[in-house]
């Protein structure tokens, strides 16, 4: 239900806005939510409203590319290591090994303050520290089936390594792929805000909701809450949904929770 609302508002949002939420009105600064603006306005006259259904599809394309580049490359390099072992498992492993020393938001923290600020920066730094979710998920199951009996009858076929991982291994590990890709939809959109919060990410004046709650962090105070209360509201639910999407999906695609 949340999830297919996050993905209306990120298809259809910026179709269906009220109002353009670039367009400045500084007489109606800091309006409080009305019938006109049921959002309210922020400090340039700008309505809530559509900066917040506009930014669903920002947040949710940032997402979407982060979580999509990591699931592909890190089940290669995982798959790779886990079948070839040797040299290649332990490159591999050291790699992401190095990765996971790191508490992951202060990693991603560092690596958009050295890209500098834009989205790509942003997508990259949540690559890289999303990257060994993946890779020793796969490099595990791969390396634990690479013994099994129809791996082996495969083999005895002739059938090249490549296709045995990719047409009798990897259809194994799809739903537990899916449940960590759905949870780390969430971690994503969550990590994208972070960064844009502490203006490592995305810049102004493009609607995001890690930038509209950090602007509206500074009129708290003042009694504009409205500010900071609608856009942190969206980011909470969106976030909460890919998380329930994950939990739901584990317990479906697991057999020993059936």
């Amino acid at each position: 239900m949340l999830v297919g609302g996050v993905l209306l508002l990120a298809v259809f949002g910026p179709l269906v806005a009220p109002d353009d939420p670039l367009a400045t009105d500084p007489p109606a600064a800091l309006e409080a939510p009305s019938w006109t603006h049921p959002f309210g306005t922020d400090q340039l006259g700008r309505d809530v409203l559509s900066r917040v259904m506009v930014a669903a599809r920002v947040d949710l394309g940032i997402a979407v590319i982060a979580v999509a580049a990591p699931l592909l490359i890190g089940t290669a390099l995982g798959a790779a290591a886990g079948w070839a072992g040797g040299w290649t498992d332990r490159i591999v492993s050291r790699l992401m090994d190095t990765i996971m020393a790191f508490p992951l938001f202060v990693l991603a923290v560092g690596i958009a303050a050295g890209l500098g600020n834009s989205v790509t920066s942003v997508v990259i730094a949540t690559v890289i520290v999303t990257l060994p979710l993946y890779a020793r998920q796969v490099r595990s199951e791969v390396n634990r089936r690479r013994g099994a009996a129809y791996v082996e009858a495969a083999q005895l076929a002739g059938i090249r390594p490549l296709a045995i991982v990719g047409l009798h291994i990897m259809p194994n590990l799809a739903p537990p792929l899916a449940v960590q890709a759905s949870l780390n939809m969430g971690w994503a959109i969550l990590n994208a805000a972070g960064l844009s919060f502490l203006s490592l990410g995305i810049r102004p004046p493009t609607p995001e909701w890690g930038i509209m709650v950090s602007e509206g962090a500074s009129y708290i105070i003042s009694g504009e809450w409205w500010l900071f209360a609608f856009p942190g509201a969206a980011l909470f639910l969106a976030v909460l949904g890919f998380s329930l999407m994950g939990d739901v999906l584990r317990d479906r695609l697991d057999p020993r929770r059936r």
